[in-house]
């Protein structure tokens, strides 16, 4: 028979969400732009001293962006995706164009119908706009 031990409850907090690239930089850079947070780029070098990691944010989310030199963009939609941003904005279209603008591009491919626009970010990984929660 296993007895157990109570185990003291652990309270943890998100602080970031790291993404890889083919340049981290570029996508911090887009994603400020995207969310309209301060193009305040914060950057951390490599062993070698060349900056690699690259971080933004609103003062509440920090996104880490990483230069992957192997970085190989999913197939979509023929790769499953291990996970997907999904951003709101309160007028999709205006919201689209602008991404677009900023170096995203809107693939053939949408399976939102009239519910959510899939893009993919300059380093080809999907993500989502809607309006919910805008």
């Amino acid at each position: 028979m296993r007895t157990s031990t109570p185990v003291t409850p652990v309270t943890g907090k998100l602080s970031s969400y790291a993404f890889w690239g083919h340049d981290g930089c570029a996508l911090a850079e887009f994603y400020a732009a995207a969310l309209g947070w301060p193009d305040e780029i914060q950057e951390y070098p490599d062993e070698q001293g060349v900056p690699t990691a690259f971080l933004v944010g609103d003062g509440t989310t920090t996104f880490v962006f990483y230069t992957a030199k192997d970085y190989k963009a999913p197939n979509w939609p023929a790769d499953e995706l291990p996970f997907h941003l999904d951003l709101t904005f309160p007028d999709i279209g205006a919201a689209v164009e602008r991404l677009v603008e900023l170096g995203a591009t809107k693939p053939a491919h949408q399976p939102g119908g009239e519910h959510w626009t899939v893009l993919l970010d300059p380093s080809g990984q999907p993500f989502c706009v809607n309006s919910r929660g805008a």
